[in-house]
């Protein structure tokens, strides 16, 4: 699906409902839709996002998820039964991340612990430290299990997939994205040939 920007632009403020099946085991929490991925009402449904292509390098999905045009019910289904639920910090959407104000992101964490106590994953997987350290307070953190747990459950702060995050690669991402599946005892299929 092709949109302008002044079709996208109509997007901003929109919300985009969460990915969650029946045991989510493994909760990745974006920073907040993007425009596009609002408009095809799919999490990373951006064209440029690199998080479906590091789930499959990460051993997380057996096939490569395209999302641009929206989830296909398999894909979605796939999701689910591997326990992967997807939601984000700042429910709305805009072009770019760095749009959110520091209150916006603050209420978001607020939010998102009470969230992950109903939703009761094995981990949590936030996808940016800047977003995490700005949204909790905690000016020097670094990724990797943080010391402090959301909502009583074990939170990883790994590595945004956006492509404005270029000094990282789907290895990279897929590798970061791998230990914490593993954490939450996901099952990992081998990793595609490079």
């Amino acid at each position: 699906m092709k949109l302008s920007r002044a079709q996208l632009a109509a997007f901003h403020g929109g919300t985009l409902p969460d990915l969650l099946g029946p045991g989510v085991r493994l909760l990745f929490v974006g920073i907040n839709p993007g425009l596009r991925a609002v408009a095809v009402q799919a999490p990373f449904g951006g064209g440029s996002n690199r998080f479906y292509p590091a789930l499959f390098r990460a051993g997380i999905v057996d096939h490569r998820i395209d999302a641009s045009d929206g989830l296909r019910p398999d894909d979605r289904a796939h999701l689910e039964a591997r326990g992967i639920g997807i939601t984000s910090l700042v429910a709305t959407a805009s072009a770019r991340a760095d749009e959110l104000s520091q209150e916006a992101l603050v209420a978001g964490a607020l939010d998102l612990e009470r969230r992950v106590r109903m939703i009761a994953p094995t981990v949590v997987a936030m996808l940016g430290v800047t977003a995490y350290r700005a949204a909790f307070g905690r000016p020097r953190a670094a990724p990797g299990l943080q010391p402090e747990p959301l909502g009583g459950v074990p939170l990883w702060v790994v590595p945004n997939p956006s492509g404005l995050n270029a000094h990282e690669t789907a290895d990279s991402l897929g590798a970061a994205y791998r230990a914490v599946a593993m954490a939450a005892g996901i099952p990992v299929y081998d990793p595609p040939p490079a």
